[in-house]
């Protein structure tokens, strides 16, 4: 017995339903859930990873952590009688994407991820491109006051911001102090809108706004705020996406699934 009672579920029964794993940690997974929650034609089990964080419950039976590696993730799939993966993870979640993929081509699954489009600079913006955080340094002079969003993840690539002020957005409440003396963590609650972006970079003067090209709409009152500034932006490009079939909508990934399990 594992304490999961997803997976302390007996792996053989009468249930002829196609058994979906929902790769979650974003917007688009949680409309996936929703969508699909009701649908008699389907048994959802989503899983969203440590480094995911749920701001309320998904509406279909959900796991947290990671599997272990391939060989976890590989028992797990046995274990729940997985018939599909929809991967709709964060676009930064290389590893977790690369490996469903790779698994699900192994063992014939139909496999799918969702993708949603990068954002790209327009009129008024001050973009620059890198692929490494250690490569932002390079474009923010000293003395600026620095706003990063990256998530906690990659945080030690940003060390070499000597000479800056950093202040480093966390979800939620911050497990350990600042890394360095030169900056701060500051805890913040999404949703958060343009009018409140401007008015925190005004009031803490902010030169230069850090982040990842997530991409989407839930997060781009940042980029907004960063227009209307004059602030430049140090984009983190997003890492090549696994050779998989992809969609970048959560209609299109519904159509998918209605194929899997319409005869």
């Amino acid at each position: 017995m594992t304490g999961d009672p997803l997976l302390d579920r007996p792996a053989t029964g009468p249930d002829s339903r196609l058994r979906l794993l929902l790769l979650a940690g974003s917007g688009e997974a949680r409309a996936l859930a929703s969508a699909l929650a009701g649908d008699p034609r389907l048994a959802v089990i989503a899983s969203l990873s440590g480094a995911a964080r749920a701001r309320a419950p998904l509406p279909v039976p959900t796991r947290s952590g990671g599997f272990g590696g391939r060989a976890g993730f590989e028992r797990f799939l046995d274990a729940e009688r997985i018939g599909a993966i929809l991967d709709a993870t964060h676009p930064f979640a290389r590893r977790i994407s690369a490996r469903s993929a790779a698994v699900a081509a192994a063992r014939g699954l139909p496999h799918l991820l969702v993708l949603r489009p990068e954002w790209a600079p327009g009129p008024g913006d001050d973009w620059v491109f890198v692929d490494r955080e250690e490569e932002a340094a390079a474009h923010i002079p000293d003395g600026a006051t620095v706003f990063l969003t990256t998530g906690r993840q990659g945080m030690e690539g940003f060390a070499n911001l000597h000479g800056r002020h950093l202040i480093f957005r966390q979800i939620g409440h911050a497990e350990a102090p600042f890394p360095w003396p030169n900056g701060e963590f500051l805890v913040s609650h999404p949703p958060i809108g343009v009018a409140d972006e401007i008015a925190l970079f005004r009031a803490r003067g902010v030169d230069v706004l850090v982040l990842r090209n997530a991409g989407g709409v839930e997060n781009r009152a940042k980029l907004e705020a960063a227009r209307a500034l004059g602030i430049r932006v140090v984009m983190l490009r997003r890492p090549p996406p696994p050779d998989c079939t992809r969609v970048e909508t959560v209609a299109d990934a519904l159509d998918w699934v209605d194929g899997l399990v319409t005869p």
